[in-house]
């Protein structure tokens, strides 16, 4: 079984940018600071600082603070809710979930769906494409209402086998005056790992990762 392979490289994300403003933003408001002193040190004792001028200058002053301490506790609160959503992730390791996107992992040349037809219809194909969203197989659907399974081998049309990893399936279905019917495509598979990398947890299923909004049910 091939084992999912979770990227290590540092990429840039909101938390560094997040750090880079507050730098400025602390930077910024020790200037501010040293140029009020200064301006105070160095006032003309016979006309000194207009109390309207100088009240205004604290009143930066102090929004300034306020606005350093705000992004702190928001950077804290951040932080805890990473940690909270990593936590509440792990407790899906180990379980069968459904897929709803259509995906599913092609692992050792295997990959299975179910698809639902909302009505019966006149026409209807399957469409398997790869991560790169390009056409690998097409074929023949079942026409009648309800779910239906389906399993492919990982093999295309010219019956050349296409490499492990994430594949989607599609239905194109239509009744007999040609109008587009509504399907649905499912999948299944067992949580084996939680990728953390890109800050939102992703759950890794054989080959292929997906969110928690991509997640409808879960089993044993």
């Amino acid at each position: 079984m091939t084992t999912p392979v979770t990227s290590t490289t540092p990429t840039p994300t909101a938390g560094a940018a997040g750090t880079s403003a507050m730098a400025q933003l602390s930077s910024n408001f020790s200037t501010f600071l040293t140029l009020l002193t200064t301006q105070l040190k160095n006032q003309d004792p016979t006309s000194p600082m207009d109390s309207n001028q100088f009240t205004q200058q604290l009143v930066m002053y102090s929004q300034v603070e306020q606005q350093i301490d705000t992004n702190t506790n928001l950077k804290s609160l951040i932080a805890q809710g990473s940690n909270q959503a990593g936590t509440y992730a792990s407790s899906y390791l180990g379980k069968t979930v459904s897929v709803t996107n259509g995906q599913a992992s092609l692992t050792d040349g295997a990959a299975n769906w179910t698809y639902t037809l909302g009505s019966t219809a006149a026409s209807a194909n399957l469409i398997v494409t790869n991560s790169a969203g390009r056409v690998v197989f097409t074929g023949p659907a079942e026409t009648a209402s309800g779910s239906h399974a389906f399993a492919w081998d990982g093999k295309d049309n010219n019956g050349n086998v296409q490499p492990d990893g994430t594949y989607k399936l599609s239905i194109a279905a239509t009744d007999s005056a040609g109008n587009k019917l509504t399907t649905s495509v499912v999948s299944a598979g067992k949580v084996g790992q939680i990728d953390l990398t890109s800050g939102t947890p992703q759950f890794v299923i054989g080959n292929m990762e997906i969110g928690l909004g991509d997640i409808g049910a879960i089993g044993n």
